[in-house]
């Protein structure tokens, strides 16, 4: 029986673990972008593997804080005056996401997609010979006191339901754990069972060589259009060529929005941009993600030094970065981690995580373009669903059948 010839729009993560699983499954895979492999957003994430995250953004808890962010020039949420009438629609959808019933819904889907999530990665590091690159020492989020953390109950107790475990820690809980937290933060939240990626970007080259080894190829050419056949996806092009397969699987970010218009085919996708700044000698590494919950920022320590990724900005995909918002991050450092030095702090970096307003991603086939199947908007979460979501999609696209049902994550939900 002839292998299925699969193309794979977008080179990040997702899609690369995407087209690992496809190749690993019996496919012939083709992987096309504009950039090499985890070049784009997927370089840049704060590293983090939150297989406990199901909490949607849309609490109602998030929601009264939302005003009070817009209003602080120095808040972790920043929506330009430019980026207002992309930004109100979606923002309406978001509101309604955060209706108690339909966050219920949501953290069932996002409890499905994530479940596993660290031994899905830790499968394909370990088949590549990589696997030093996924470190084990959990995740610490860090509060003010008690009355900071209260606000963030709801989201917690929704983690703890499908099986998140937590430790609540005091200042002498903290101390035992990492050094040179500002005494500002008192109570901790520690997540055991969470770890992170010492270098996203080398870990997509990872998944990218494996793609290759099991005899697929990537291939460096910007997609354009989607090719369509009597209302049935056949191929894409790119680099002014046609290439055409029996499935294309649309897993470009921010930017699958621009291609599936171009069918006739819409979704609320916005651009949340974010930023980091890498600082290689701090002087004061920690052994694990910070998270300052007041701040919404990551600090991460990698091989190239401390990342510090953060902050929420709408704005198109062509819009020019913010300097003033990178350096909010530095500011995140310096009250968290007093004693670490930011002097050589490399040049801040920009990049646009693909955000739907109910917080699931689209996973799945088209109904109304057959041969088209969607692997995009995983948000503030692609580098932790990455792995598991390619597994899930290779299933449901070449067997055997799965246990998880996609429709959660259909784009026809947004009709």
């Amino acid at each position: 029986m002839s292998r299925p010839r699969i193309l794979v729009v977008g080179a990040g993560i997702v899609g690369l673990c995407a087209a690992w699983h496809l190749q690993r499954a019996g496919a012939q895979v083709t992987v096309v972008d504009r950039a090499g492999p985890g070049e784009g957003t997927s370089s840049g994430n704060a590293g983090a593997i939150s297989q406990g995250s199901v909490a949607p953004l849309a609490m109602p808890g998030v929601l009264k804080s939302v005003p009070g962010m817009l209003l602080d020039p120095k808040g972790a949420l920043h929506i330009p005056p430019r980026a207002w009438p992309a930004a109100l629609p979606w923002l309406w959808r978001f509101v309604l996401a955060a209706r108690p019933e339909r966050v219920q819904d949501i953290a069932e889907g996002m409890s499905q997609l994530l479940a596993g999530a660290e031994t899905r990665h830790r499968e394909i590091l370990r088949e590549e010979g990589a696997e030093e690159l996924l470190r084990d020492e959990g995740q610490l989020y860090l509060y003010r006191d008690a009355a900071h953390l209260a606000k963030d109950e709801s989201a917690w107790a929704l983690r703890r339901e499908y099986g998140q475990r937590t430790e609540i820690l005091d200042r002498a809980g903290i101390e035992a754990l990492e050094n040179g937290i500002s005494p500002d933060y008192t109570v901790g939240v520690f997540l055991p069972e969470q770890g992170h990626i010492l270098n996203p970007l080398r870990h997509a080259r990872v998944v990218a060589r494996g793609v290759e080894r099991l005899g697929g190829e990537i291939r460096r050419a910007e997609v354009t259009d989607l090719v369509t056949e009597n209302g049935r996806v056949t191929g894409i092009r790119a680099g002014g060529e046609t290439l055409l397969a029996e499935h294309v699987v649309l897993a470009a970010g921010t930017w699958s929005r621009d291609l599936l218009r171009r069918i006739g085919l819409d979704v609320p996708l916005i651009a949340q941009r974010g930023y980091h700044v890498m600082i290689p000698d701090p002087g004061l590494m920690p052994r694990r993600p910070l998270v300052p919950a007041d701040r919404k920022a990551f600090v991460t320590p990698m091989e190239e030094g401390l990342r510090v990724a953060g902050t929420v900005e709408f704005g198109a995909n062509d819009a020019p970065p913010s300097p003033r918002r990178a350096a909010l991050l530095l500011d995140d450092l310096r009250k968290l981690l007093p004693g670490a030095r930011a002097e050589g702090a490399k040049p801040f970096w920009m990049g646009h995580r693909p955000c739907l307003p109910d917080t699931l991603p689209v996973m799945g086939p088209v109904a109304a373009r057959p041969g088209l199947w969607c692997c995009f908007g995983h948000g503030h979460l692609g580098l932790t669903a990455s792995a598991p979501a390619g597994a899930m999609l290779a299933r449901a696209m070449l067997g055997p059948p799965a246990n998880t049902d996609l429709s959660a994550f259909a784009l026809e939900r947004f009709a």
